[in-house]
Parts: structure tokens; sequence; C-alpha cells
């Protein structure tokens, strides 16, 4: 039964751990769909979404495994955190990390648990779908925020059908391997990754949520009485 759009942002959450159920070619479709009826300046409908599943998933994640077991050095093409990071959004960086460990049982120390669970990041999470989403070289910075409301637009549609997903951003420090692996055009560049599946709804890593800004932090209004 489709939810309201409150219901959907309410129940949506990160899934980093699936079932082994498969996603029918139809939903998929469905997602891409409603990602690109996402508002876009001038219509210019940026990023293209890359579906995979299957072997070809499989080969993909085997790529970037191998990439990672040979040291291959990270090389994104684009900068996705603010250098040097604010205090204030480092806090809150830390906050939702620790609260993944804990919920995983991985202690503050623990720096091997950490990394093995960073690393999931290039499994998908073992999602029976992975998506990778790239954009033309050439765009904008407004072009990424269009981007951006269509992977929400994909997420509000995979909650509604009821699916689990969670974006990728660590994707992108191999998108020179990725881009190679899929054989994309020179012109695009990896902006993320999305997992898709069944949520496994026993799996602790699915259990916690992370906290947003009170209203007042982030929100000024003018004008009201």
């Amino acid at each position: 039964m489709p939810g309201s759009i409150d219901t959907l942002l309410q129940s949506r959450r990160s899934t980093r751990a699936f079932t082994a159920a498969p996603v029918p070619r139809a939903a998929l479709e469905h997602m891409c769909q409603a990602a690109r009826r996402a508002p876009s300046g001038a219509n210019l409908q940026p990023g293209q979404f890359h579906v995979l599943t299957g072997p070809a998933l499989g080969s993909l994640v085997a790529a970037l495994h191998e990439a990672q077991e040979q040291g291959t050095p990270h090389r994104a093409e684009y900068s996705y955190f603010p250098t040097p990071m604010p205090t204030e959004l480092k806090a809150r960086q830390r906050a939702a990390g620790y609260a993944l460990y804990q919920a995983l049982g991985i202690g503050r120390r623990d720096v091997a648990g950490r990394r093995a669970q960073f690393a999931r990041n290039y499994a998908f999470f073992d999602a029976p779908v992975g998506v990778v989403v790239t954009i033309q070289r050439d765009m904008g910075k407004g072009c990424f925020m269009d981007l951006g409301m269509s992977l929400m637009s994909f997420l509000l549609s995979a909650e509604d059908q009821g699916y689990g997903a969670t974006g990728i951003g660590a994707l992108a420090n191999y998108g020179p391997e990725v881009h190679q692996h899929l054989g994309l055009p020179d012109d695009e560049m990896v902006v993320c990754g999305i997992a898709v599946g069944v949520a496994d709804q026993a799996a602790p890593e699915n259990q916690f949520r992370t906290a947003r800004a009170d209203l007042e932090t982030f929100t000024s209004f003018h004008g009201f009485d």
C-alpha cells in the first residue's frame, strides 16, 4: 500500500544488510522512472543509473575487492566533504559512525573491525542489486543538486515499494576502476552507488537511526507572526 510522503520520509533509513531475495526488474524500472521525475533546472535531467545484478554485479564487486587487496589508492573525481571539515560537522560524522559501530559491537579502538565494515561499501553490502550513478563531467554544480533530487526520488520509490536501499558515496573512491570495469563513456564520472534489496530486519546495522538537527538549527522564518 503506497504511503504518504511524510510516512515514507519517516520510515526511510540507510539499509546495510539484505536478504538474498531478488528485486524484479519492473520494480527497479519504477525506481529509475521516479528518479527521472525529479525537478531539473532547464530540464537537463543530469545523471545516469547503471543497474547491476547477478554476475554483472559480482564481477564489479570482485574488481573492487582486488583494488582494495592491491592497495590501490583512492582517486575520487570530485570532493564529497568540505576540506577542512568544520568542527560541528565532524561531530555529526563521528556520532553517525559511532552509532553504526556500536550497533555492530565494534569498539572505538577496533580499527580492523571498522575497516572491515567500511569495506562492505565496495560489496554493496551484499545487496542483490547495485546501482552505479554517474554524471557528465562538464555539468555544473547545480546539476549535482538536480542529481541529488533524483537520488532521493529513487530512494523514496524503493521505500514505497517495500525495499531497503542506501547510497554509497564511497564508491567514488574507486571511480577510475568502476569506470574502466563498466566501460563507461569518457565524459561520465562516477558519483556514487546505491545498494537495493529486501532489508534484513534482524540485522543490527538496520536497527539504529541517525539523529537529525533540530528545526531551529537550520531554519529561519521571516515575516511571520
